[in-house]
């Protein structure tokens, strides 16, 4: 009996993974939209841990997607932004691998919707 019930949650839990991955790659694909709509010379070049986008140089970096959101790091400085909280974080004094110190952390097409002004001017720093 405790057998059947673990692989009865198991696959429950596999069912949801399923949803919630399909909402997020759908979320990561209006993002990668979204970057590559700012210009004519903006390359994606995908590397071993995130997706760049490029001008001349790096402006954007996706990471991979997590359960509930995306993390987008812009080059854009934080001081000249509205930070909210679980929406936009200033990660300059952490340590990471990524382009910018702007975090944008959007978990819904209303999200991304939000973020395309901070995408704009990491664009237009490039």
């Amino acid at each position: 009996m405790p057998v059947a019930r673990r692989a009865l949650r198991q696959a429950v839990a596999r069912a949801a993974t399923g949803v919630e991955g399909a909402v997020m790659s759908e979320l990561a694909g209006a993002v990668d939209e979204v970057l590559l709509g700012l210009g004519d010379g903006v390359n994606r070049v995908d590397r071993k841990t995130y997706r760049a986008y490029q001008r001349l140089r790096n402006f954007a970096c996706l990471c991979p997607r997590q359960r509930s959101k995306l993390l987008v790091y812009l080059k854009v400085d934080p001081k000249d932004v509205d930070l909210v909280p679980g929406f936009t974080r200033d990660v300059s004094g952490l340590g990471h691998h990524r382009t910018g110190d702007l975090e944008v952390q959007p978990r819904t097409a209303r999200d991304v919707e939000r973020a395309q002004d901070l995408f704009r001017a990491s664009y237009a720093a490039a």
